[in-house]
């Protein structure tokens, strides 16, 4: 089966349009701490006021992350991290939850990998299926692909569950042009271009988690 963006292919298939949500996504975290406790004790004066030897820290370092481009696939790509907030079932939860899953997506379309999105998502969904399907295709023999990143610049729920256990999430997702390369870095089929469409996405929320049921474009 020969891959494509479905995000854009689906809908221009069924004649949607794109669409602008109402709301915003603003999702942001911040981190600290108390500095550690010097201590209050002074030395007395038999004890050494010389430094006592310490082992020099190890450096640590990590690898650089590099996109894909025409001389390889994309490497250190940083595997996604599900915020405290997507694990409870609250209006935030699922809007957090949403960002959450197109960040795998976009792992798996950077590096093959559909392992994450599939650990959260329905095998039931179609669409999502499709989606995974398409890029298992693209990533065969040495094959890999470069771009397609997706943002989602607007997600929002009424969070209003449905009598099937499923909250809907609108979901405006931008996603740039992907380009497929085969070993040597020759292009195996035409870019596909970039698309900005509107979707509706089924979350439930069973076991303490999270899940996409569903996803569907607007129409």
């Amino acid at each position: 089966m020969t891959s494509h963006n479905v995000f854009t292919s689906r809908l221009m298939r069924s004649g949607a349009v794109s669409i602008l949500v109402a709301a915003t996504v603003m999702l942001a975290g911040c981190a600290g701490g108390a500095p550690a406790d010097p201590g209050t004790a002074s030395p007395t004066a038999t004890e050494s006021m010389s430094p006592s030897p310490s082992a020099t820290p190890t450096p640590t370092t990590s690898a650089a992350y590099k996109p894909a481009d025409a001389s390889g696939p994309a490497q250190n790509v940083p595997v996604p991290v599900l915020p405290d907030v997507a694990k409870t079932e609250t209006k935030e939860g699922a809007e957090a939850f949403t960002a959450y899953w197109f960040q795998q997506v976009n792992y798996a379309y950077e590096t093959g990998d559909i392992a994450g999105v599939q650990s959260v998502t329905s095998p039931n969904c179609d669409f999502c299926s499709n989606i995974t399907s398409s890029l298992t295709t693209n990533y065969q023999e040495g094959r890999w692909l470069a771009g397609g990143k997706i943002t989602v610049p607007a997600a929002t729920t009424t969070f209003e569950r449905a009598a099937d256990g499923n909250y809907q999430v609108i979901v405006q997702v931008q996603q740039e042009t992907i380009t497929y390369y085969a070993p040597g870095g020759s292009e195996f089929r035409a870019a596909t271009k970039p698309s900005n469409t509107g979707n509706v996405l089924l979350v439930g929320f069973e076991d303490n988690a999270w899940r996409v049921n569903a996803l569907h474009p607007l129409r």
